[in-house]
């Protein structure tokens, strides 16, 4: 195997150099982006959260409520240090991970953040009919995801890809932007290759 074979996974006509963290607000399709990602490029996918739950043996919004957020913000950073060190794919984070500088630094250091840019209404559309969001068991659930948009959109800003999500693209077209999106501006991450 060359050394560049050894520093890259290789499948489905890709290689993939660093592994890609998706990030963004609830409702932007990190989850359901990224697993057809990882599918598209024959990369393992990984789920910070998925992680967290298996570990805990509860659901995120059951550790919320037991143990409180910043219990489980510590928790999502030893997840996502773990993940980024120990394979290379398409890892999802939670909405809230790439708001901690430590989880920023991490994820620039060992593998590439694609914000999925999606607006404030797609992002209403989305999630106002799951009850599966802690943040939003509020009494005005539509003021409280503008709160949380207005604070956090900065921080998405800092990552290093950004791809905009809009309401008619499907997951497939989503995919297609984000493998255009990284083949064009971080082909250190993702080459074509003749496979």
């Amino acid at each position: 195997m060359s050394e560049n074979q050894q520093d890259s996974v290789v499948g489905a006509g890709f290689a993939l150099k660093k592994t890609v963290v998706m990030v963004g607000m609830m409702g932007a399709g990190k989850t359901a982006v990224g697993r057809a990602l990882a599918l598209r490029l024959g990369v393992p996918f990984l789920d910070s959260d998925a992680e967290i739950e298996a570990a805990a043996n509860m659901t995120v919004p059951e550790i919320f409520e037991r143990d409180g957020e910043p219990f489980f913000r510590a928790k999502e950073t030893q997840v996502i240090s773990r993940l980024l060190d120990e394979e290379r794919g398409i890892l999802s984070t939670g909405g809230g991970a790439f708001l901690a500088r430590e989880n920023r630094a991490n994820i620039t250091a060992h593998g590439v953040s694609v914000w999925l840019n999606a607006d404030l209404d797609l992002l209403w559309q989305r999630v106002r009919h799951k009850d599966t969001r802690p943040l939003l068991r509020t009494a005005n659930p539509r003021a409280t995801l503008a709160e949380i948009y207005a604070a956090r959109v900065p921080l998405y800003a800092m990552a290093d890809v950004s791809v905009v999500s809009l309401p008619d693209l499907s997951i497939d077209e989503m995919v297609d932007r984000v493998v255009a999106t990284l083949l064009t501006q971080r082909p250190d991450v993702l080459e074509k290759t003749d496979a």
